[in-house]
């Protein structure tokens, strides 16, 4: 096991400092885990080939299968997706938040290619957890690319962690820091919508329902 620190109840003006030493580890190609208000999530710098390779290895995960990213904000994430009239629409309704958006990869990418299995689409959300949403701004501010690989924190096809400590105990391989926020305030995972072509796909339905999705996209614009 890496390094645990423990950083549930407190604010945010006192944790400032151990999140700026989880931005250090992460531009040195090291693995977080972190929480999001779903379940705990493991992470790197996604520009970072070794970083990603990790996470493969750390999960058991079929390297067929792409790797999602967090991003900082909407902002950034158009600097590596192309967003259709739906998916701004969605993308300013619900980020920071719970859904995942599946968008067409903008080319050239800054982002390898092994993120996304080689495929031309890159699933994407701002999160709403206060601790790594401000370890993704910091990133930002201090001149990086402001986000990271955010896959939960599990072995593929088992059930995810929903604290520090269970990713301690459920994951033997070793992850450098983790980020302890406490219990997740969800065990549900976040909603997924592919938005690459006309009409919105469901890929999982988690927090946010089918149907709020679709109503949402069936009123006019404001």
């Amino acid at each position: 096991m890496g390094f645990l620190i423990k950083l549930a109840g407190k604010e945010l003006k006192d944790i400032i400092f151990y999140l700026k030493i989880a931005v250090e580890n992460i531009i040195e190609g090291k693995i977080l885990a972190f929480p999001t208000n779903s379940v705990y999530g493991i992470g790197g710098d996604p520009q970072n080939l070794e970083v990603i390779d990790r996470i493969y290895d750390i999960k058991f995960r079929d390297k067929s299968k792409g790797l999602l990213l967090l991003i900082s904000d909407f902002e950034e994430a158009t600097k590596i997706a192309e967003f259709n009239d739906n998916a701004k629409r969605l993308a300013q309704k619900y980020w920071p938040g719970q859904l995942t958006l599946i968008l067409k990869k903008k080319e050239p990418s800054i982002i390898p290619p092994e993120v996304t299995a080689f495929q031309d689409t890159i699933g994407l959300r701002v999160p709403e957890n206060e601790i790594i949403l401000n370890i993704l701004k910091i990133l930002k501010s201090e001149g990086y690319f402001g986000g990271i690989i955010g896959t939960s924190a599990n072995y593929s096809g088992e059930p995810p962690s929903i604290s520090g400590e269970d990713v301690s105990k459920k994951i033997l391989n070793p992850i450098d820091l983790i980020i302890d926020g406490g219990k997740s305030k969800s065990r549900i995972p976040t909603t997924i919508i592919d938005c690459t072509g006309k009409d919105v796909c469901f890929l999982r339905i988690g927090e946010i329902s089918e149907e709020e999705i679709l109503e949402f996209l069936s009123k006019p614009k404001e």
